[in-house]
């Protein structure tokens, strides 16, 4: 913003201290009036004080041309403007220059002070001129007249440019802060959309692992068993047809529980995508990044809310599963069982699911101990097994080594505390505390 409180753009595209070319010419159209006014008003001066009428032109020619430095310099102007005043010149210069020093950032102490000296000068000058006129034409006129029309006058001449200029002043003031509140905004709105777009990706991302989890639980323990089985059953094939046929129902029931689970998984997942392209349809630019977050964070909730996750009564029926498998399980529960969050009995029945998945790739044939217990404010399990008998073959299925990370991943989310590791018999025990509530 100039001195005169007038707009101004990042870029300078006039000369010198103007913003604009036009505002520049209008400044110097403004000057060369003011100074051929100066100038003729100058030729009256010279007579009366006895000069030379082309110093007096020469000298109005001057004074009217500050006006030029009325954006840069108000108040030099509104002081020659006062300077010149006993002379009759420099009325325009008076107006023009005094809206631009109330239309500027000088304080308005300096403004009134300036603007009371131009009014009284003006008074003096009109109440002087006026007495002399009428007494060169000897014409008589009530007292009052000569008072009341220099005060008028001088009013006329101040007043008005004053009051326009504060009005201009303080609009512009306003239109900048606006500005500034408006560019402000903007930047926060800018920030707010990082930010929430940041947190759509972190969303994305827990809802990935979240997934990656959820797959590899349903697969590596429902492909686990079928192995295992399937196993059993080319053993027992031509031995034991009976029992082939049982383990060949148990291979059907496996397939058939891990394709169920799968399907329901990818369902959540279509489901959440559609959802997330509906929310993006007609969002303002600006809260892109907010509906993004949002939508993110419901699909996040949808997809947790939409497939009941197993729960703590279901352990006895894995329990049986591996059993069925061939593998000797032993299942004890302390406390009295009662109901807890869905999220934590989920992550329980994961923790059990995952170590008995772990016991059937690396200790097959060992023996397990389960155990369950249900405290005051907590709940514990715990999956051991003995070393595995020598005889015994591995199944060979492959790992990632991801199994232990993810059980450890999901109990920390939930506040608990995660332990594993072989025992000193040479076994391996999995130890897990969660919170109840």
């Amino acid at each position: 913003m100039t001195t005169t409180g007038e707009e101004h753009g990042p870029a300078r595209g006039g000369p010198w201290w103007w913003d604009r070319r036009r505002g520049a010419a209008f400044d110097v159209g403004l000057a060369v009036v003011s100074a051929v006014e100066c100038g003729l008003e100058g030729i009256p001066f010279a007579r009366e004080a006895g000069i030379p009428v082309a110093a007096g032109v020469v000298f109005g020619l001057l004074a009217g041309s500050v006006l030029l430095v009325r954006r840069k310099w108000p108040i030099a102007v509104v002081l020659v403007a006062v300077a010149v005043t006993p002379a009759a010149m420099g009325f325009l210069m008076g107006v023009v220059g005094l809206y631009s020093l109330a239309a500027s950032e000088v304080p308005r102490r300096i403004i009134g002070s300036l603007a009371g000296m131009q009014l009284v000068g003006v008074l003096i000058v009109m109440f002087v001129r006026m007495r002399q006129d009428l007494a060169r034409e000897d014409l008589e006129v009530q007292d009052w007249i000569v008072p009341f029309a220099s005060i008028t006058t001088a009013l006329g001449m101040t007043a008005p440019p004053l009051l326009l200029g504060l009005y201009v002043g303080a609009r512009r003031r306003l239109m900048e802060s606006l500005r500034e509140r408006a560019d402000s905004l903007e930047r926060e709105l800018q920030l707010l959309a990082e930010r929430a777009e940041e947190r759509a990706e972190w969303a994305r991302g827990e809802e990935r692992t979240r997934i990656a989890r959820e797959m590899h639980d349903v697969v590596a323990h429902r492909v686990s068993l079928m192995v295992v089985h399937a196993a059993a059953l080319q053993a027992v094939a031509r031995k034991d047809p009976e029992k082939a046929v049982k383990n060949a129902a148990l291979v059907g029931d496996m397939g058939r529980q891990a394709l169920t689970e799968l399907r329901e998984m990818l369902g959540v997942l279509r489901a959440g995508g559609d959802g997330g392209r509906r929310e993006r349809v007609s969002v303002p630019l600006a809260a892109v990044g907010v509906a993004a977050a949002a939508a993110a964070s419901r699909a996040v909730d949808e997809a947790e809310g939409a497939v009941e996750g197993p729960c703590l009564s279901e352990i006895g029926e894995l329990v049986g599963q591996s059993a069925a498998a061939g593998m000797v399980v032993d299942l004890s529960v302390v406390g009295e069982s009662r109901s807890y969050a869905p999220e934590v009995e989920s992550t329980a029945y994961r923790v059990v699911q995952e170590a008995l998945t772990n016991v059937h790739k690396h200790a097959a044939g060992a023996k397990t101990y389960v155990r369950l217990a249900h405290r005051v404010s907590e709940i514990a399990m715990q999956v051991e097994n003995d070393p595995p008998p020598e005889a015994a073959s591995s199944a060979g299925l492959p790992s990632g080594g991801n199994g232990l990370v993810g059980m450890k991943e999901r109990v920390s989310a939930l506040g608990g505390v995660f332990v594993s590791g072989p025992t000193d018999a040479g076994g391996f025990r999995v130890s897990a505390v969660i919170p109840a509530s």
